[in-house]
């Protein structure tokens, strides 16, 4: 049996009142998840080990079957090895969003939805205006920025220390950005640090913020914001670093399962191919595919087919749901879950369930995204499996309060993995 994750980020919801009380999945029309909920089984899964944050890179490994206690690095080793950085042994490596400041505010996590082509000239000149001295002064090359997609970047410092406290951006939307700036973590008594010559978490904290305080007077000064500035639109004016670790250990699927030979991993964000790098699946590239709402759905759904008919495995990744949601666009948000359904789902499913090896099928997504918080949220996540021949349950619709009563019950973790490779 060949077996295919759909996911669907930041899909699940909360009730909204301007839905009658309705989550989105529930008021959505999703002919095709509603389906296979009723002639699969279906549950609900904790995504988020206690003491994590629930962001994509916690919720993303946990589902493919990680202790995440074991692997946990942060997002900026996984989208290192996504955008084909090699990190060294005394690299740290950490996320590096460009955002939108304004009266002292985050205004959005996303620079205005940067475009990628813009987005390489602002790093450019990041790394000859910002980095250049800093590894001047330091007499060695202590930091630079590297390209990653759109608003999503990658900062490594050589050296630094990953025991500091970072603010998620799309966690504190319109919230007072000073009050966010990068601290020590005091948690730890005694800091596990990898290589002597390390940075002092007090250091590594005062560089970032020193690097985001000069990256605000740059950017706010460049051609590009200048103009967006004269158009009256949101200007890319500040860089934002969190989630950084050093070069994650983690074992291959392969290794952990034997149903699984080879696979492969199709998504737009850095992060997720990052995971998929470690777990020792093949990154396919989808042209097209923009990690937005405006994404390639249809090739997207063939880039899955073809990689079914040679892999065992494939996990398919869809980020709009989870961007519409931090933009807090309701509307949206339920175009980006019926264009999963109908365009994503439905051709994959009408493709597979013929065919004479069997393909089972999961949906579900990574975390909760509300549409009226704008932020993660670590709640349980509905899900289905599906496969040719399984029993249903009583699930009749896929929808954060059907999957309550789904035969599967309430999983946790690594044994939704586990429960999916033994169907």
């Amino acid at each position: 049996m060949k077996h295919i994750i759909i996911l669907g980020d930041g899909m699940a919801d909360l009730p909204v009142e301007r839905l009658g009380g309705k989550t989105l999945l529930q008021y959505a029309h999703k002919p095709m998840m509603d389906l296979l909920a009723r002639e699969g089984r279906c549950g609900r899964l904790v995504t988020v080990p206690e003491g994590f944050p629930p962001g994509s890179e916690v919720a993303n490994t946990a589902i493919l079957g990680y202790d995440l206690n074991k692997v946990y690095e942060g997002r900026g080793p996984l989208e290192a090895a996504s955008i084909g950085y090699e990190m060294a042994d005394d690299d740290f490596a950490i996320r590096c969003n460009i955002i939108t400041l304004d009266d002292g505010k985050i205004i959005t996590h996303n620079g205005g939805n940067l475009e990628t082509d813009d987005a390489r000239i602002l790093i450019d000149y990041l790394n000859e205006t910002l980095a250049k001295p800093i590894n001047e002064r330091e007499g060695c090359e202590r930091v630079k920025f590297i390209t990653g997609i759109q608003y999503r970047h990658l900062l490594v410092i050589k050296g630094g220390n990953k025991h500091i406290v970072c603010a998620p951006p799309h966690d504190h939307p319109n919230e007072a950005w000073r009050n966010l700036l990068v601290k020590p973590d005091t948690s730890h008594s005694t800091l596990h640090t990898p290589h002597s010559t390390l940075l002092t978490p007090q250091q590594t904290a005062d560089l970032l913020n020193e690097m985001i305080l000069k990256s605000q007077e740059l950017l706010a000064a460049h051609p590009f914001n200048l103009e967006r500035k004269k158009r009256g639109e949101r200007q890319a004016n500040s860089i934002w670093p969190w989630s950084g670790g050093y070069r994650p250990s983690m074992e291959t699927l392969m290794q952990q399962y034997p149903q699984v030979k080879s696979g492969s991993v199709i998504s737009a964000v850095d992060l997720i191919r990052g995971i998929g790098h470690y777990a020792g699946l093949k990154i396919v590239e989808v042209e097209g595919a923009t990690g937005l709402a405006n994404t390639n759905y249809e090739g997207k759904a063939q880039a899955a087919i073809e990689a079914l008919e040679h892999d065992d495995f494939v996990f398919v990744h869809v980020e709009a749901s989870d961007e519409a949601g931090h933009d807090g666009d309701l509307e949206l948000k339920l175009k980006t879950i019926e264009y999963l359904d109908q365009r994503l789902i439905a051709p994959i499913y009408n493709k597979v369930k013929s065919w004479d090896e069997p393909v089972c099928i999961a949906v579900l997504p990574d975390h909760l995204t509300p549409v009226e918080m704008r932020i993660h949220v670590g709640q349980p996540v509905p899900f289905i499996i599906w496969y040719r021949g399984i029993e249903p349950d009583e699930v009749q619709q896929y929808d954060e309060v059907s999957c309550v009563s789904g035969a599967y019950g309430l999983l946790k973790l690594n044994e939704f993995m586990q429960t999916f490779m033994n169907a």
